[in-house]
């Protein structure tokens, strides 16, 4: 069982677009959010490796999958890979019931509820990252590419979902909109290579979003 003590409050901050010294109003409500937040929720993770069968015009396809990524930004991720980790990451129902209980009393902490939220999720991948680097001893990683990023559309999550079996293994569904259910779930790809991976690829260099993005501005990361 996964179990955060804390929560990085310089990335929930960010997340809210507050740059330097943060009011000591928002100080005081995340303290207070983020010890509700905490108690209620149940973070998960799962991952498996695909080996890449097939990088044609329609996409990459993966060795046991139906899974197809399409996009250039996608290929140009994971050019020289011979398969990827595919991930998900959620921190259950509970973070929603309580952003949804605050947007119905109190909307200031509603927003550093859910910022709050971004944040502790990033934090369930980097540790499903830490886990995934020790298993592959020896590979090479690029960073997390999710569905929405550049141009890997997000019409792949419902397949990205079902390779993972995410729904059993870690009670992520897509909703009849597209989005992902609980909303605090994340999924991503990441390279793996048998070679050390060029710089752009291991950081924002390599985001075609990299002059806009204002995570980056304040120093802080995306979901990608």
């Amino acid at each position: 069982m996964i179990k955060l003590e804390k929560i990085d409050r310089e990335e929930a901050f960010r997340y809210m677009g507050i740059k330097g010294e943060p009011p000591q109003s928002v100080v005081s409500a995340a303290e207070e959010c983020e010890r509700l937040l905490l108690e209620c929720i149940t973070p998960k993770f799962h991952w498996i490796f695909a080996e890449i069968s097939e990088i044609s015009g329609k996409g990459i396809a993966f060795s046991g999958h139906r899974l197809i990524l399409s996009g250039n930004d996608i290929a140009g991720h994971l050019r020289g890979c011979s398969g990827a980790v595919l991930l998900c990451a959620t921190l259950g129902e509970g973070a929603d019931r309580l952003i949804r209980k605050f947007q119905a009393e109190d909307m200031a902490r509603a927003v550093v509820t859910d910022s709050l939220a971004s944040a502790a999720v990033e934090q369930i991948c980097d540790i499903a990252e830490e886990e995934i680097r020790g298993r592959l001893k020896g590979k090479f990683l690029t960073w997390r590419f999710s569905p929405g990023y550049g141009d890997l559309p997000l019409e792949c999550q419902g397949d990205l979902l079902a390779a993972l079996n995410a729904s059993r293994r870690a009670g992520i569904f897509l909703t009849d909109g597209g989005l992902l259910a609980p909303a605090k779930s994340v999924t991503a790809v990441i390279g793996i290579s048998d070679d050390p991976i060029d710089l752009p690829r291991r950081g924002c260099g390599g985001c075609n979003m990299r002059d806009k993005c204002n995570f980056r501005k304040a120093g802080g990361r995306c979901n990608g």
